[in-house]
């Protein structure tokens, strides 16, 4: 049986960003037979959709591969299986012997260091108390980073033995941090915190830990009454109320089992010189559970009591002295109780998930927090002491140099796999380091705990050194930015700067090198982290920059070594070489924006800073005197004034752009050679004058019929686009003047475009053909007149940028192509976002899942008021309401973060939680006159407070903040709203948008939680109330950095989850398996075992496991793939609830009932707070909870979820479709199993009608719903006989028994399945055969470039037509 997946599945909404490569989005480029690429006009085909994530790895060449046919692609495939097998070499098993132990046996693999056999055994239960040990073979101690390979005598079978060695500080500190870690590992606090990238996970509330151990269940009958189906009220269909608590389900693990009072360091430290001559290294100060007060000295030997107490030093060893060499085994032997609960603790860590505890790449923050109790902990006030005077101890070395260590992972080779994935993981590392010391530095300078490397300035000004990290603040200091929009635009060039960054990071270019730079918003304000150039603080920024300029264009220097690295960057960044005037008018190279610098640091590295141009200008956004725009974006009432004039298009917009535009060129010359070829005939019947008269009638009509071809899936939308009637109107021209062309530029043209392509004879010496090439390119705006090729020129339309006369023409062109990408966006890109909305292949259920979507079209944020009004103006904008209303609430909750910015700017931080409280009274509490509660005077002093007032960056009035009111707060988003998203919202406040946008209280606040940091407690919140606000400052928990880096791409590991995706769209499930177990192993060796990417890897091994029948395994990758998604991502993430979903289906699939209905309940719950009742999304889960239930014989409650689940179908599907009918007949089901024939013959009805009319008599759907009609009427007509039997004859009625079959688990399992998206198709062996057979042939036709039509119309031009590689 061989299994095919439904285009793996349609419903899983764009997850987050890292996770371009969603399941419904394979890459047709790899050879996929795919019929139906959809000409760029809205729905890209797969490619795009892979592109447009992060900037994945270098596009050129995969869009170039992708124009050629598939064959480059191929190969490099084959090479990667090649170097692969290189790295797998077997595992082998050593023995282990620890003192006090039993030896055991430990797996390793030659690639492992010797390092990470110390952390297995500090991480195992009977070991995992000693830090401070050598390994040793054969009396040899084992060198901690050398591989295993390397070492000479170690095989298979060799026994390592653990020898304690003597302590030092430094060893002593890293004793007594991993015992706290051992204390503290069962506790959550570190994740509510947000410190040492802990997060939360709470599957294992509901899985109750027996995921994959119970298997099948063994007696199906009895096992169903015992199972309790009741889910909570506040999940039922219908139900109002909203609460927070069960977003934090209690984890019985986490009450603290306490080991001891007290583990701190003693106040005598550090040791006395004569002590230290008898090796004691610290004092500890510690109190037993028994409430013993006792004095340790750790010495070079080992952990012993001393004679101290609190005010009397006595560094005696005490009688007896207990010495041993792990504190553990001390502890052990003075308490009973730590010893009894310290084993149980183990135990318990022991038992968890690993993915509960590894620590994750970046860290997560929860915006909720129960009230936590604050411990004492000796390690955590160290640390904090130290962080602050900017480094970590237990780095070799102290201080990193971060610039460093970021540059030289850089420049590892990569010439080859294993090369390749050093490089990554080196990579990789350095930057989540760096994120981190980032924020932690970032939040010191905006609390003010760092010193500015200018104190003297105003705070605003002040720049920072912290960690070797240089800060700055999103002000606009100096008037740099005045023309470009002051504070509005310094606050919008730091993300500029790092798009720009990432971008050049991706195509990592040889020799260029970008500051690893991270941006930190926190409390208000928003900071710049960047590593530092070496070099660059002795210097004057003047004296430095030798390429570029330092004033906005006015002076600009160029270099001949920067033009060559940044002219490797210029195809796959697809910017324009071009010249522009300096003070002395004369020209200068450059190759990027003019802000750009280069400077070249004094390690001799070549640096481009200031990025914050890399894209073109966004002309809707840019309003410049004299230029119009095309009618299109005029007709939505661009350009619009924007609060900046950095605004600039993304770079997935100029991928999809240049994609349509080749689409275009294609078609055109396509058009062109069939005219000439059909010209060729006529001139062969008619005179010349008359040929040359037919074509020119004939060329334009053929063009728009081939515009307006229903291929393009917009086309019912806008069927012309504008670059197309542009495109109409110049080849109507060309056509006309077609003899004169040849004659001027037949001759001269093509020698200049052979030199820039190095000469392109072949195709092109047919002088027609040549021309036919020159005409398109005109056409599409080519930058080259023989081959397709579009690039931008960044500095068009900057104030103050000047280009030489003799480019004049080419500037029109450029600022022709930038109005026809400005108009691209509105009137493509838009449209098929809408589109994609209403065909359900985009579901995003929240804020940042509906950014993503609009981020993955190249869609700025800023055009969120646009997409709103366009979907308000669709005729099915009924279909779209949980878009439009996600849309609003975003819109809301972006405004509201606009204000909260500045509002929080003026807040002095002993006032902090009040005034945050205070502002979410004013946004969500239906209180009128919510009053702030200035912080009641616990420590007076208002004259001094006065002076030191202006240490906060900002100043202004500290109590202005407690003034703000609800109304006025509206007030004040609704003209944001209408400022900056062009939008106008229809409510005055926070109760009238709730009632006129169907939006839920509770979902604005996790968003304004989410975006601006806020962590709340959590309890029940009462937003309705009228009589006290629904918040006070005791809510307000804490408050969090929001940061955006750069997310390094593990690219090997990447193209392989691509291939292996394609595999599988291919049917070639066991090959595309094998790929993507591959994908999982180099993810996991480029990322740790944490990644969203992995996550999205598990998810689709386990979808695979469960279709080639494997449900233990499919069970096991699924668990690890929700893990990660609650670690990585968050415990109510959109991706979060898509996981749950599918493991609850696997769950049942195991014969895990009530297991699966608990992972429905709670991912039930999840939407219900993320976006409420009212999405498509829900219909799915509910069909999912209703077929269980029935399973389960809870025949009414299952009736409630699935006919609320069919409402939602019939809303959002229109109520022909098939999802509605299969809905209907879930629901007939259930009916028939109460013996309700009538209701379920009429559902049933409904839904044969649906299958007739859709899919015809014919179709196997109509059939079977035909058969369950034909059954459904005669047991109704069987009951109804019966009941007349009772009726006439009363009690002595001689009854026929009646069937009432409750459904098996197989056939509620195969529902199950079919509403998931998986379809099993059985075959036998001979139909096996031949498919493989079909598959492979079709794959040979493609290669060989049989089948050209499917591969975007490219007809005969794959000869003639030269495209740039």
């Amino acid at each position: 049986m061989v299994s095919k997946t439904d285009d793996i599945p349609a419903s899983v909404p764009n997850c987050s960003p890292a996770d371009f490569a969603r399941d419904g989005e394979t890459a047709n480029s790899k050879g996929t037979t795919s019929k139906k690429e959809p000409s760029c006009a809205c729905g890209h085909g797969g490619e795009t959709a892979v592109m447009n994530g992060d900037a994945g790895h270098d596009q050129a060449e995969e869009a170039d591969s992708k124009q050629d046919g598939s064959g480059d692609a191929d190969q490099a495939e084959d090479a990667n299986e090649q170097e692969v097998i290189v790295i797998q070499d077997t595992g082998f098993t050593v023995k282990i012997q620890a003192p006090g132990t039993e030896p055991f046996d430990l797996q390793v693999s030659p690639q492992e260091m010797v390092q990470e056999i110390h952390q297995v055994l500090m991480d195992r239960e009977d070991t995992c108390h000693r830090t401070c040990f050598s390994l040793q073979l054969d009396g040899n101690v084992l060198d901690n980073f050398a591989e295993l390979k390397s070492i000479e005598g170690l095989q298979e079978g060799s026994l390592l033995k653990v020898v304690e060695e003597p302590y030092t500080v430094r060893e002593a500190r890293i004793h007594v941090r991993h015992i706290r870690d051992l204390l503290k590992s069962l506790d959550p606090s570190d994740a509510y915190n947000g410190v040492d990238c802990n997060s939360l996970s709470f599957l294992s509330v509901f899985s109750d830990g027996d995921l994959g151990d119970t298997g099948k269940r063994k007696k199906k009958g009895s096992e169903l009454e015992q199972i309790d189906c009741t889910p909570p009220e506040h999940i039922l269909p219908g139900s109002k109320e909203r609460p927070l608590v069960p977003l934090q389900p209690q984890n019985k693990d986490w009450k603290p089992m306490q080991c001891l009072k007290v583990l701190t360091m003693s106040s005598w430290n550090p040791p006395p010189g004569n002590r230290k001559m008898h090796g004691d290294l610290m004092y500890l100060y510690i109190v037993t559970v028994e409430d013993r007060h006792v004095s340790i000295t750790a010495s070079t030997r080992g952990f012993y009591l001393n004679q101290s107490t609190t005010y009397n030093f006595s560094p005696k060893p005490a009688n007896p002295s207990f010495l041993s060499h792990s504190l553990v085994e001390l502890l052990s032997q003075i308490s009973a109780a730590f010893k009894k609960n310290f084993t149980t603790l183990q135990k318990k860590r022991v038992q968890r998930h690993p993915f509960e505890r590894i620590a994750t790449p970046f860290q997560v923050y929860s915006w909720t927090a129960p009230q936590i109790d604050h411990a004492m902990d000796c390690v955590r006030a160290e640390d904090a002491y130290t962080s602050r005077l900017g480094y970590e101890e237990h780095i070799p070395g102290q201080t990193r140099d971060w610039n460093e260590e970021l540059q030289t992972t850089r420049e590892l080779s990569r010439k080859n796999l294993p090369e390749r994935l050093l490089r990554e993981r080196a990579i990789f590392k350095v930057h989540s380091d760096f994120a981190a010391a980032a924020t932690r530095g970032a939040m010191a300078v905006i609390d003010g705990n760092v010193m500015a490397i200018n104190p003297g300035e105003e705070t605003r000004m002040q720049m920072f050194i912290w960690n070797n990290i240089f800060f700055s603040l999103g002000f606009d200091v100096r008037d740099h930015y005045r023309e470009l929009g002051g504070d509005s635009a310094a606050h919008a060039a730091p993300t500029n700067d790092l798009n720009g960054v990432r971008a050049y990071s991706a195509v990592d270019v040889e020799g260029l090198y970008t500051l690893g730079t991270v941006v930190v918003d926190y409390r208000g304000y928003r900071v710049t982290a960047q590593s530092i150039i070496p070099g660059i603080l002795e210097r004057e920024q003047e004296q430095s920059v030798i390429y570029g300029s330092i004033d906005f264009g006015k002076t600009v220097v160029s270099h001949p070594k920067y033009l060559e690295l940044l002219e490797k960057t210029s195809r796959p960044l697809k910017v324009q070489r071009h010249a522009v005037l300096n003070e002395k008018d004369s020209a200068v190279e450059l190759c990027s924006s003019v802000e750009c610098k280069g400077i070249i640091g004094n390690d001799g590295r070549h640096y481009i800073l200031d990025l914050l141009r890399t894209f073109p200008p966004d002309l809707n956004f840019l309003p410049v005197e004299g230029e119009e725009l095309t009618p299109e974006s005029q007709k939505l009432g661009f350009p619009r004034q924007h609060r900046h004039r950095l605004a600039c298009l993304r770079q997935e917009l100029i991928e999809a752009f240049v994609e349509h535009r080749y689409l275009l060129f294609m078609k055109m010359a396509a058009l062109q050679l069939m005219q000439q070829k059909a010209n060729k005939d006529k001139t062969a019947a008619l005179q010349d004058p008359n040929a040359a008269g037919g074509e020119s009638e004939n060329k334009p009509l053929a063009l728009e019929s081939c515009d307006g071809t229903p291929d393009s899936p917009t086309s019912s939308e806008s069927t012309l686009t504008p670059e197309d009637s542009e495109a109409t109107t110049v080849s109507e021209n060309s056509s006309l003047t077609e003899v004169p062309i040849a004659s001027t530029n037949g001759t001269h043209e093509p020698s200049a475009a052979e030199r820039q392509n190095g000469g392109c004879d072949g195709p092109l010496e047919d002088p027609k053909s040549r021309e036919v090439v020159l005409n398109a390119c005109k056409a599409v705006g080519s930058i080259s007149n023989s081959s397709f090729d579009i690039r931008f020129n960044p500095d068009i339309f900057s104030p103050g940028v000047r280009f030489p006369h003799d480019s004049n023409e080419d500037i029109q062109k450029q600022k022709q192509l930038l109005k026809d990408a400005a108009a691209f966006l509105v009137s493509c890109q838009i449209p098929s976002l809408v589109k994609d909305c209403l065909d359900h292949s985009s579901l995003p259920m929240d804020g940042a899942t509906m950014t993503e979507a609009l981020h993955q079209r190249g869609i700025n944020v800023r055009y969120l008021g646009t997409v709103l009004d366009f979907m308000d103006n669709m005729p099915a904008k009924a279909q779209l309401e949980h878009i439009y209303r996600i849309g609003i609430s975003e819109l809301i909750t972006r405004c509201a973060k606009h204000i909260f910015k500045t509002y929080l700017q003026g807040v002095d931080l002993s006032a902090l939680s009040a005034a945050v409280s205070h502002f979410l009274n004013c946004l969500l509490s239906s209180f009128p006159d919510a009053v702030a509660h200035l912080p009641a005077d616990e420590l007076v002093s208002r004259k001094k407070s006065r002076k030191r007032r202006n240490r906060v960056p900002g100043g202004g009035d500290n109590t202005a903040w407690a003034s703000l009111t609800p109304s006025e707060l509206w007030k004040n988003i609704i003209s944001e709203a209408h400022g900056y998203y062009n939008f106008s919202l229809q409510c005055e406040s926070v109760d009238q948008a709730v009632e006129k946008y169907g939006l839920q209280k509770i979902t604005l606040l996790r968003e304004i939680s989410i975006k601006t940091g806020i962590q709340i407690l959590i309890k029940e919140y009462n937003f309705d109330s009228r009589h006290k606000p629904a918040f006070t400052e005791e809510d307000i928990l804490n408050i969090f950095p929001v940061v955006k880096h750069v997310n390094p791409k593990a690219s090997d590991a990447f193209h392989f989850f691509q291939s292996g995706q394609a595999k599988v769209q291919q049917g070639f499930l066991k090959e595309g398996c094998e790929l993507i177990n591959e994908a999982l192993n180099l993810f996991n060796n480029v990322y740790g075992a944490m990644h969203v990417e992995i996550c999205a890897c598990l998810r689709l091994l386990a979808r695979l496991n469960y279709i080639m029948g494997d449900h233990p395994e499919a069970l096991s990758n699924q668990q690890k793939a929700v893990l990660m998604s609650e670690r990585v991502l968050g415990i109510e993430h959109p991706n979060t609830i898509q996981e749950y979903m599918h493991l609850a289906l696997y769950c049942f699939a195991n014969g895990q009932l009530s297991t699966a209905l608990k992972l429905l309940y709670r991912a039930r719950y999840l939407m219900l707070v993320v976006c409420g009742e009212d999405h498509p999304e829900m219909a799915l889960l509910d069909s999912n909870i209703g077929l269980v239930l029935h399973g389960v014989m809870e025949y009414d409650l299952s009736l409630r979820f699935l006919e609320n689940a069919l409402a939602i179908n019939t809303k959002y599907h229109g109520p022909r479709s098939l999802k509605v009918a299969l809905s209907h007949h879930l629901v007939a089901r259930v009916y028939e199993s109460k013996a309700e024939f009538r209701s379920a013959l009429q559902h049933e009805k409904e839904g044969y009608t649906i299958y007739k009319n859709q899919v015809g008599e014919a179709h196997e759907k109509t059939k079977e719903s035909s058969e369950y009609l034909k059954y459904l009427t005669q047991q109704a007509v069987a009951l109804q006989r019966t009941m007349n039997e009772i009726y006439k004859n009363g009690s002595n009625a001689s009854i026929m028994p009646l069937k009432f079959t409750a459904p098996s688990m197989a056939s509620v399992l195969e529902q199950l399945n079919i509403i998931n998206g998986i379809i099993f198709i059985p075959l036998s062996q001979k139909d096996l055969e031949n498919l493989k057979a079909e598959v492979q042939r079709r794959q040979l036709m493609q290669d060989s470039g049989k089948i050209q039509e499917q591969q975007g119309s490219q007809l005969e031009l794959d000869d003639k037509l030269p495209v740039d590689d």
